[in-house]
This record gives C-alpha cells, structure tokens and sequence, in this order.
C-alpha cells in the first residue's frame, strides 16, 4: 500500500477482550484465487452491509468470486449498580473486510462491483479507482484473529490503573480524593485509599462511582 492509503486503512492492533466468532479456527488466510480487500463503509452501517452483501452473494450464486465478509467486533462487560452489562463494538469502525477474486488486469469483475456499490452505506475499496489495494499477509493475520472467539468469556474493561489519583464522585465520600491501590475486574469494583480524618482507609467502589482527579 502507499502511504496515503496505508494512512487510510484500518490499524490493526486491538486488544479486544473478547472477540465474535465469525469464523473457524481451522479456516486458511486466503482460499486460493483469492484476496482480502478493505472496504469502507458508512459509520455504524458495518454489520448491515456485511449482512446485505452476503445475501447478495448467495442469492446471485457469486460465491466463487466473493468468499468471506468479515466485520470484527469485540464483546465488553461492565459492571453499574451491581448489574452486568455486555457491549458489542466495532474493532475497525467504517470497515468491512471482503475476501474476493479480481480480474486478471487487478480490476472488480464487473457483476461484482455493481453487486457491492449497488449496497447502501457502501464507500470504496482501500486502493485505486477500480483496483483495491490487496491487504498484507501480516494485516490479514492480525484481521482473522480479531475474528475468532475464544472460549472465555468477556471481561470487564478496568478505566482506571493501580495507584493512579482518582476523585469519588457518588455515595458518601464524594468529594474525596484517593489513590486506586486495588481492581477487582470481575466485579467492576476498585478499591480507593482515601484519607480520612489523617488516616488512610481502603474503600470498595464500583468503578463508575469514581472518576480522573483534576490535573492528572
């Protein structure tokens, strides 16, 4: 890729806490004939086209020139008032991944790219008019990885860090300032020292109770 489209495409490097299951784990990089391209899409629009363009793909029997369509996404939990929430994001947000086959010459087949541009919410492929920009061997690997699922479940996601200055912001200290000396992920709780008549005390708060300290 150039530079300008290098700066275009998507970075890939998440860490996701878990990711979706779109795919085996026993799936190749590429099936042969085959490459994967970046496609940009309207934001918020990634599942719908991905959804749209598969059933496309299977209605006009084009599997054999559009394989795969990915859409990575990570599941994250937290944790407020003691209830658990999971979230489903976006890991590329304006990007969907299209494993397909082009023309000799490094153009869309024509059925194709009326296919796919004929998809509201659809922008352009990653490369030149007419011809995508094939994805790198690395960039593949890193895309596919981001696409399977574990088999643990999805873990909270901690803001704060161990002794850094936070201020409370609900329940009976607010108002305090203290130093995150413990984090409990699996309850979305973190344990603030705060000082309390000149002495230190430890106190267990949800992590949405707290909040950055002024200047830090």
């Amino acid at each position: 890729m150039s530079d300008n489209e290098a700066k275009a495409a998507p970075t890939l490097d998440g860490r996701p806490d878990e990711k979706v299951g779109l795919i085996a784990a026993d799936e190749p990089m590429k099936h042969e004939g085959m490459n994967w391209f970046v496609l940009r899409v309207a934001s918020n629009k990634e599942s719908s086209v991905r959804d749209t363009l598969l059933r496309k793909v299977a209605i006009e029997k084009m599997s054999h020139l559009v394989n795969r369509i990915l859409v990575p996404t990570e599941k994250t939990k937290t944790v407020k008032a003691g209830k658990q929430k999971i979230t489903e994001t976006k890991l590329y947000p304006g990007y969907v991944f299209v494993e397909m086959k082009l023309e000799p010459d490094g153009r869309i087949p024509q059925d194709v790219f009326f296919l796919i541009k004929e998809t509201t919410g659809v922008g352009d492929f990653v490369g030149t008019a007419g011809r995508p920009t094939p994805m790198k061997d690395h960039e593949i690997e890193k895309m596919l990885k981001d696409s399977k699922k574990p088999e643990d479940t999805p873990n909270v996601r901690m803001v704060f860090e161990k002794g850094e200055h936070v201020t409370i912001k609900e329940g009976p200290f607010q108002g305090y300032e203290g130093t995150v000396d413990e984090l409990f992920p699996e309850k979305g709780v973190v344990r603030v020292l705060v000082t309390i008549f000149g002495r230190q005390a430890p106190i267990d708060l949800e992590e949405w109770q707290i909040g950055k300290a002024e200047g830090t």
